[in-house]
Order: C-alpha cells, then sequence, then structure tokens
C-alpha cells in the first residue's frame, strides 16, 4: 500500500448534499442536510458530457481533482472524529442509521460506540501501516492539513481530561473544537472546492494524530463497559445550558458486543468475561441456542399511555387553568378524571405549536410553565430513547428477533479473539473457555438445525427469525462472507508477511474422515481433478490449489508440484 501514500490517483465524488454547519447542527440535530438543487443539475449535465467522471469533484481549473491514498483514508476518519463525543461514541448527526436500520430513531441523539469500536481497529490497521512505511512525508491538500491540524490540537491540549471521568463541560469543550473544525473544512470545500494547494505533512504527524486519537478511544471504551463486562452500543446526548454535554445509556445490543470483540482492544481474559456476560444476559435465546439483537420487553398497552400523573397537573398553573376553562388544545381530563395530552399530538413540538396558540389570556402561564410541561411530556413519552422499530416491532430484526448476520458477525469476532489468545500462548485454561464460546454460537447457526427447530432448509440463508416463528425473509444478508471467513479460521488459513501459514488450532478432530473418500475438485488450469483420500484426512482448496491435512504421530509438509514430484 506504501507505494500508493504518494500517488495522486484518487478522487472525491461531488456529493449534492451539504451538512450544515456545526452550530445549525446543534440546534437541530436531526436536520443537518440541505439538497442543493442546483449542484445537482450541474452534475448531471457534466454527467452527460464526461460520463461517470461528471460525478467527480472538481478543482478551482474545472479539472477532476485527484490526491493520495493518505488523503483519502484521512478524510474518512476525521469526518468521523469531527463528530466524536469523549465517553459517548460517533455523533449520529447525518439524517440515517448505521450498520443497523432498526435503529433509525437514534438520528440526531443518539451517538454510536459501534462505530467508535471499528475506527479504533482501523487506526490500530493504519498505525501498523505508517510505522513501516519508509516514506517520511506525504502531499495532502492544503484545506485537509488545516482539518488534521485543528483536529489534533484539540485532542492534544486536552489529555489532561483522559486522567479520570470527563466533566460535561469538558465533553462540550472538545466536541466544540472537533465540530468547528468539521464545519470550516465543509464550508470551504463546499463554497470553493480544492484551491490546488498541496502541502507537505509529515508522517510523524500522522502518527501523533493517529496516537492521541487512540488514547481518546481506548479511554471512551474503558467508560462504556457495563457492570456485567459488556459494552454500551449505542447512547444518547443532550446539550445542557449550551456549555454542556451530558451522555445516557440505552439498554444492552448484541452489535455493541460484536464490535468490541471486533476492536482489537480487549484481552483474551476481557473478551472471555464479556462473553460469559453474553450467554448469561437477556440477549440469549435458549430455544434457538443463539443470541437476540436487544433484550425483549413487555409493551404497555394502549391504556397505559399518555396518562399525566395528577401531581403534575397540581404542580402547574396552566393545566389547572385549562382544565377548568374546558381548554383541550393542550390537556383534557377523562371521564374517570385522569389527565391525558392532547391526542393529535406526536412529538413535543406538537406541544409547543399548541402552547404558542393558546389565546392571549394564558401568556404569562404559558412563559411560566413551558418548560416544566416539555419535561413532563418527555418523561411520559420518553422520544428521546426510542431507537424505532427495534424497540416496538416483532419481527423484521424487531423485539425478541434474531438477526442472523449479526450472529455470523459474532462468530467472526470470536473467533479472532480465540486465534489472537493462542498467538499471545495464552493460559490454556482461557484458550479452551473461548473455544467453547465459538462452537456454541457456531451450533447455534442455522445450518447445523432440524428442518423442525430452524423453521426453513438449514442450508438456505435466511435473514431473522423472530420471537414466534421459524426463520423468516430468505436472503444472504451479507452472512455467508462471514462465514466463509470463520471458515478458513477453523481451517488454520491466514497469510501473514505475503506467505500463507496453516495453523489450524481450533480444527476438530471430528472432522476428519472415518473412511476413504474421493475428492473431487477443479484445478488452476480448469481442469476436472479427483484425489482419493485416506480415513483420517480432510481436504480443502485454497485459491483452487488442494490442501490435505492428515491425522499423525509427527510433524511434516509435503509439497506436490504439477509434475507430480
Amino acid at each position: 500500500m506504501e507505494k500508493r501514500f504518494n500517488q495522486d490517483v484518487f478522487v472525491y465524488a461531488n456529493v449534492p448534499y451539504i451538512i450544515k454547519s456545526y452550530k445549525d447542527t446543534l440546534k437541530n440535530p436531526k436536520d443537518t442536510i440541505d439538497f442543493n438543487y442546483e449542484l445537482d443539475r450541474t452534475i448531471h449535465k457534466r454527467r452527460d458530457q464526461l460520463g461517470a467522471d461528471g460525478a467527480l469533484l472538481l478543482d478551482q481549473n474545472a479539472n477532476i481533482y485527484r490526491v493520495n491514498f493518505i488523503e483519502k483514508i484521512l478524510a474518512t476518519v476525521l469526518s468521523k472524529i469531527s463528530n466524536f463525543i469523549p465517553e459517548g461514541g460517533i455523533w449520529l448527526n447525518t439524517q440515517r442509521p448505521e450498520w443497523n436500520d432498526a435503529n433509525n430513531a437514534l438520528v440526531g441523539n443518539g451517538v454510536s460506540m459501534v462505530t467508535l469500536y471499528y475506527i479504533y481497529r482501523f487506526l490500530n490497521f493504519f498505525e501498523g501501516l505508517v510505522s513501516k512505511a519508509n516514506t517520511k512525508s506525504v502531499k495532502v491538500s492544503e484545506e485537509l492539513a488545516n482539518f488534521l491540524n485543528r483536529i489534533s490540537e484539540t485532542l492534544h491540549n486536552n489529555t489532561s481530561i483522559l486522567s479520570g471521568n470527563i466533566s460535561d463541560k469538558d465533553r462540550k469543550t472538545i466536541l466544540d473544537g472537533l465540530g468547528e473544525a468539521g464545519s470550516e473544512y465543509r464550508k470551504i470545500i463546499y463554497a470553493k472546492g480544492f484551491s490546488n494547494s498541496k502541502t507537505e505533512l509529515s508522517i510523524a504527524d500522522i502518527s501523533s494524530f493517529i496516537k492521541v486519537t487512540k488514547s481518546y478511544l481506548e479511554h471512551s471504551i474503558k467508560a462504556n463497559k457495563r457492570n456485567d463486562n459488556m459494552y454500551h452500543a449505542y447512547n444518547l446526548m443532550t446539550v445542557e445550558n449550551d456549555n454542556e454535554v451530558s451522555i445516557s445509556y440505552l439498554s444492552e445490543m448484541l452489535e455493541g458486543q460484536v464490535a468490541a470483540l471486533s476492536a482489537g482492544y480487549l484481552s483474551p481474559t476481557q473478551a472471555l468475561s464479556l462473553l460469559d456476560g453474553l450467554k448469561n444476559s437477556s440477549l440469549f435465546r435458549p430455544d434457538q441456542y443463539s443470541y437476540i439483537l436487544y433484550p425483549n420487553k413487555e409493551l404497555p398497552r394502549f391504556d397505559k399511555k399518555n396518562n399525566i400523573p395528577a401531581s403534575k397537573v397540581e404542580q402547574s398553573d396552566l393545566l389547572k387553568r385549562l382544565v377548568a376553562d374546558g381548554n383541550r388544545q393542550v390537556v383534557e381530563k377523562d371521564a374517570n378524571g385522569g389527565y391525558h395530552f392532547n391526542g393529535s399530538f406526536n412529538n413535543a413540538n406538537s406541544l409547543k405549536e399548541a402552547l404558542l396558540n393558546l389565546d392571549d389570556n394564558y401568556e404569562s402561564l404559558v412563559k411560566k410553565d413551558e418548560e416544566f410541561l416539555l419535561q413532563t411530556f418527555e418523561d411520559i413519552f420518553d422520544h428521546k430513547s426510542f431507537t424505532g422499530r427495534s424497540g416496538t416491532f416483532f419481527g423484521y430484526e424487531g423485539l425478541g428477533s434474531i438477526y442472523w448476520h449479526m450472529v455470523s458477525k459474532l462468530l467472526l469476532a470470536v473467533q479472532e479473539n480465540c486465534l489472537r489468545a493462542v498467538n499471545q500462548n495464552e493460559d490454556a485454561v482461557i484458550v479452551g473457555r473461548l473455544f467453547d464460546h465459538y462452537y456454541e454460537i457456531n451450533a447455534g447457526i442455522g445450518v447445523h438445525k432440524s428442518p423442525e427447530l430452524y423453521g426453513a432448509f438449514p442450508t438456505d440463508p435466511y435473514s431473522h427469525t423472530p420471537a414466534t416463528k421459524g426463520a423468516q425473509q430468505p436472503g444472504m444478508t451479507g452472512q455467508v462472507k462471514e462465514d466463509i471467513l470463520s471458515r478458513f479460521g477453523e481451517l488454520g488459513v491466514s497469510v501473514v508477511a505475503g506467505k500463507i501459514v496453516f495453523k489450524p488450532s481450533m480444527l476438530q478432530e471430528k472432522e476428519f474422515l472415518n473412511n476413504q473418500k474421493i475428492f473431487r475438485f477443479t484445478d488452476v488450469n480448469k481442469i476436472e481433478q479427483e484425489l482419493l483420500l485416506n480415513k483420517d484426512s480432510l481436504c480443502f482448496t485454497y485459491c483452487q490449489v488442494p490442501v490435505i491435512y492428515q491425522l499423525s504421530d509427527t510433524e511434516g509438509l509435503e509439497v506436490v508440484y504439477n509434475d507430480g514430484k
């Protein structure tokens, strides 16, 4: 990859969406994107003339703007880090959910630890790449270099806060520094595009940025460990009094555990503690011997919703007056003496509008009680914690549902931790217990089940299994990728420093043949071939080359060339 560090062979897409400024995002994090119709028309005209290249970002001389690998990677990482909230995660403020679109209502107030775990994994990889590089510096766009410098400055200048729990005020200070840096970068590119002016960036500065960023991410991962040894997946942020940001937590989610295991941060012992916690949690579903996405819950009946406690009505002069006047614009009293907000309200904005539309006679009471009523409304409906269909549906990744792709992601993440433990010569008991978790999760995946239990043909891929039915919604959903990777992991095949390595530490003896068998395969010359396999052997192909494992008392390796030698 290093040869791409200084080759300008990468481009930027010219996307006609405009992300609003940091200040506007803070005002309303659920409405942060505008569509630039004029730019969209321009892009379509260019596409008619140039083909697909017409949708690329041009420089100020109207040429396609080209950059190197380092710039593209930094642009991606910095865009995420500019939305980093310490101890919270990555702020979901671009009007879309993440991998799990069943959580789409988290947009705006949601903060993703899931993304943070994967950024940590990526930075480990990126750090390894730049630390081994012979290149000492690279040329990047002046605008991006300024973006990086401002982000690095904010992080370096505030490292003292990492010594303990971070205050809501310090959290906002960091977010302000990072958010403004991202906002300024976007503003310049939207208004003028790249200036074509490149500046020298040292690899040492990139390494320094990676190191300081990782220290913040590690602090946040530690802060998001739960008492049951699992880790938070998504959190909620609230801007308090303009100069503070507080964090609150949602219930445990399977994808949070998968991401934490994938991050490469946990030691084998910590990974084992997480898996023990997961097995004992409400996410384990014994009937399928597998894991659901979120804890199942009893949803309240209709008559349990929208009930204002009488004590709250007593605290509000406005509500008491409205009830006495028989005014139902905001509140009404039912035949049983219970109080309810107007049934046509769908969120807090409806309440604000109703208060605004009240007769002038109520004006002074509205001023006095508005904040109290909005807080009461939120206390009753808890809209802020609403995740989307994951909290209200029963099928389609809803309550009690197993999502098979996530179980396969869990399997692969656990395998990575198993192999890490083996390669670090971890205590045999720890390794053995990690292996137990791996094979238990594997046994729970459909292919190993009876059709009666699975609810479908076990070899067919299905999206999910709701609480009340068998497997539903046929489709690959990406699951197959993880299953193939896990299988090669079980067979012990990996590539290290450009060499194929065979280390089948996770392979089970029961997989070897009990009797002789013919193995048929297509070789690299597209010729059908047959091999006679003996008892106590197994065979697979890697890049169409047959590999035979044989159980034996002695170790050895035999390579057979095309000429039979």
